[in-house]
């Protein structure tokens, strides 16, 4: 297989496309190799704006690679620079990042998603959270969700593992905006373009005094949910299912 992560430069913006069938799923490498874009991305004094999208029509992203776990892969290992899918962790990142959800965005994939700075999706594109069907965790989402929507619909979909369609998601301001599936990538593509030609340093600025606010809420809720009797790293409980 190819690179599972290829990259396109459009001036001041860097398009990221995670391109692995059938499901867009990631595991360690792919993760650690997502990292590396995005650190590269922060990094570069050229790029100013990332739009991160995914290849293929059923799948943003399924989230953790589970049939590579099922496999003999390694599960619990170094996830990269930026922690799972090189965003929810990436420090020092001071350039927004706009998601173009098309397709379903499950566990992992929807918290990819959450770790961008905008999302805009397509009408087809539905949010899911399983995980507690298996008894794990949604571990990132259960600390972002309840700051993104209304606590008692985010403690449903904790809960029920139910689909959001992507027209409730905006209701609740979780998307930014809906769009048909054709023309989603102009979309993100247009605003990506306008938010390159901003003044830079405020825009950076902007971006990195809100996000480290942010970012110390959610940190101060991760450290709760490590504290938690029997959790581990993975976000396993005990009755996970084997």
């Amino acid at each position: 297989m190819g690179d599972p992560v290829r990259t396109e430069r459009r001036g001041a913006v860097l398009e990221v496309t995670l391109d692995r069938p059938p499901a867009n799923a990631i595991d360690l490498a792919t993760s650690r190799r997502m990292g590396e874009v995005f650190a590269e991305f922060r990094d570069s004094p050229e790029l100013r704006v990332a739009v991160l999208r995914t290849a293929g029509e059923r799948f943003f992203s399924a989230g953790w690679d589970l049939k590579a776990a099922a496999d003999g892969a390694e599960v619990q290992g170094q996830y990269g620079v930026g922690g799972f899918g090189g965003l929810q962790e990436l420090p020092d990142l001071n350039k927004p990042v706009i998601a173009a959800v098309h397709g379903m965005a499950v566990g992992g994939g929807f918290e990819l998603a959450l770790s961008c700075d905008l999302i805009y999706a397509s009408e087809a594109s539905r949010f899911g959270l399983p995980e507690i069907n298996a008894g794990t965790l949604a571990d990132a989402a259960t600390i972002k969700l309840p700051k993104r929507m209304p606590y008692h619909v985010a403690m449903e979909l904790l809960l029920t593992g139910r689909w959001m369609p992507a027209a409730e998601a905006a209701r609740w301001g979780v998307v930014n905006e809906v769009l048909p599936g054709t023309q989603l990538l102009a979309r993100a593509r247009e605003l990506a373009k306008q938010f390159a030609q901003l003044p830079p340093l405020a825009a950076r600025y902007s971006r990195a005094l809100f996000a480290r606010r942010y970012k110390q809420l959610l940190h101060e809720d991760a450290g709760y949910g490590l504290a938690l009797e029997g959790l581990s790293a993975a976000g396993l409980t005990p009755d996970a299912t084997p």
